[in-house]
């Protein structure tokens, strides 16, 4: 049996398709697309799809799994599950004009859509400005304090997000 080397793709009839992002004496670590990091046995039954070879130009498993989220923010049609609070389920918005025009029903689910999309399009915004090449420090700084500033701006919406964890955050009061 042969080892195979960190980067090989294989693929698994528990866990599908993956990334050997590691090797033991006794198991592979398998980065899944569908089922994350897995460690199986060195002589489990899986279906090898492309070998790469163990030498010293190998990947570490941080820029693997980087790698891997990359790809399917770009690719797949993934996004994060955020959940709105459960008394907005079910709920509609009803935007009346102040003259004698027709009001709008909006439901309020497609409305949280709307603002979840915002808030996931300022991160990656924010993640190409701190990755910029094009940008010194300073300009990083002060692109970043105008994404806070914005954050703060959709605060109000933070009633719809059931978890806390999921709200915008502005800046804070010291």
């Amino acid at each position: 049996m042969k080892l195979l080397g960190i980067g090989s793709r294989i693929n698994h009839s528990e866990y599908g398709k993956g990334v050997v992002t590691n090797v033991s004496s006794q198991h592979y670590w398998v980065t899944f697309i569908d089922n994350g990091l897995e460690t199986i046995a060195l002589d489990a039954e899986f279906e090898v799809i492309e070998t790469s070879e163990d030498d010293l130009d190998t990947v570490s498993l941080f820029d693997v799994e980087s790698s891997l989220v990359d790809i399917l923010k770009k690719w797949g049609d993934t996004h994060e599950k955020v959940a709105i609070a459960d008394k907005w389920k079910g709920g509609k918005m009803i935007l009346e004009p102040g003259d004698n025009l027709a009001s709008k029903e909006i439901p309020i689910a497609t409305f949280f859509h709307k603002i979840v999309m915002v808030r996931d399009r300022i991160r990656v915004m924010e993640q190409k400005i701190n990755s910029s090449k094009n940008l010194d420090d300073q300009e990083k700084v002060d692109l970043q304090q105008y994404i806070t500033r914005i954050y703060g701006s959709l605060t109000s919406f933070n009633v719809l997000f059931k978890n806390k964890s999921d709200q915008f955050v502005g800046e804070r009061s010291k």
